[in-house]
């Protein structure tokens, strides 16, 4: 089969590799339709992970079941299913309290596992095939045929976690919020705010057709490179109630030209109201093969500690448990109250994946969401 796989730094390569093989009874082998290249997958591709070569890609999967383990009793040859980027096990103490993103079974050593990423041995989905463990957990049954295609495919991870990054947030219906990062995440956060009835929206961030993409959502799009984000917001309306970063640790200064992995953090603090929440999806890393300096490798950072406790903030992090929200989701989407996949903008072949990531990386106009279809559409 093809499949997109990482090589070094800046370089993925489209090789022929095995089609995956049945390796436990639970498991079940899933012919991919669609798969995305997500934002965390730059971190990966950039080297700024400590994954090492040969890793095949991609952790937003769906397709059909094309081959059924043993043990597998609620999936059959022909469902329509959509996997959640964690991996997890479903019977872990975390998978119990729904906290799935914390698996403890799926990776000697960690909490958590993912598709494509490095994390535990489970490659990933921008192949032609792909192995799905503990198959009747993971599994999201869809409805059959191809309707809704490009919204199902993200119910694998980014229209949760941008749902996610507001629940974090201790979000309520009629709150103010500011979104950092207009990314595929921080467009989807900015979306869950509008679906559950936030009062106002500000979107930050510097590429020209992202902010448009937020203000066509009917947010406030602020450019943080004509100016300090937070006197933005603040000038417009005041403090919000909360805010969310969907940037994480390779956030940049104002000018663009340097890393610096605290200054969301920085921002967030100060934008929110006393007593008011903030929710941080964004990756934050404890190895950074790239950072600039030695504490940063460590994701040691300085956080304003001080000022969150003067202002009684509350805090959430954490990357998103699928499965808590990906069915209710999936519902949204059927229903026609929700459409995500206005956030897509570019769809290829899979030979075309290692130009993809390129443009991608380089934030290139059109390329803000990029999906495939590695057996053709």
């Amino acid at each position: 089969m093809k499949a997109a796989v990482y090589v070094e730094p800046f370089k993925i390569v489209v090789e022929q590799r095995p089609v995956p093989k049945i390796q436990h009874p639970c498991d079940v082998i899933m012919k991919v339709t669609t798969t995305a290249i997500c934002g965390s997958d730059l971190h990966l591709y950039e080297g700024r992970t400590p994954a090492g070569g040969g890793i095949v890609v991609g952790h937003e999967n769906l397709g059909i079941v094309e081959e059924v383990g043993a043990g597998v009793a609620m999936l059959k040859k022909g469902d329509r299913i959509v996997v959640p980027f964690n991996v997890s096990c479903g019977h872990c103490r975390n998978c119990n309290v729904g906290r799935t993103g914390y698996c403890t079974e799926v990776t000697e050593g960690y909490a958590g596992g993912a598709y494509g990423l490095g994390l535990g041995p489970y490659d990933g989905g921008q192949a032609q095939y792909l192995r799905v463990p503990w198959a009747d957990f993971n599994a999201l049954v869809l409805p059959p045929g191809r309707e809704n295609e490009e919204d199902f495919v993200l119910l694998s991870d980014i229209f949760p976690t941008g749902w996610h990054g507001l629940t974090l947030s201790g979000f309520q219906p009629g709150d103010t919020v500011a979104v950092w990062g207009a990314g595929p995440v921080g467009l989807m956060a900015a979306y869950s705010a509008l679906l559950r009835g936030a009062a106002a929206v500000y979107v930050v961030d510097r590429v020209p057709d992202r902010l448009a993409k937020a203000k066509d959502l009917g947010c406030i799009p602020i450019d943080f490179s004509k100016g300090d984000a937070v006197d933005q917001i603040i000038a417009h309306s005041g403090m919000v109630d909360r805010a969310i970063d969907c940037v994480g640790y390779q956030a940049v200064s104002q000018d663009g030209k340097s890393e610096k992995p605290n200054a969301i953090i920085d921002s967030l603090c100060r934008v929110v109201r006393p007593c008011g929440g903030l929710g941080i999806p964004g990756v934050y890393t404890a190895f950074d093969p790239g950072a600039k300096d030695e504490a940063a490798s460590k994701g040691n950072i300085l956080v304003p500690f001080g000022l969150m406790f003067g202002k009684g903030l509350t805090l959430g992090t954490g990357p998103c448990n699928v499965k808590q929200y990906n069915a209710q989701l999936r519902d949204l989407i059927v229903s026609g109250r929700a459409k995500p996949s206005f956030v897509i903008t570019k769809t290829v072949d899979i030979d075309d994946t290692p130009d993809a990531y390129e443009k991608f990386t380089k934030r290139v106009e059109g390329y803000t969401k990029v999906i495939i279809h590695p057996n053709g559409w």
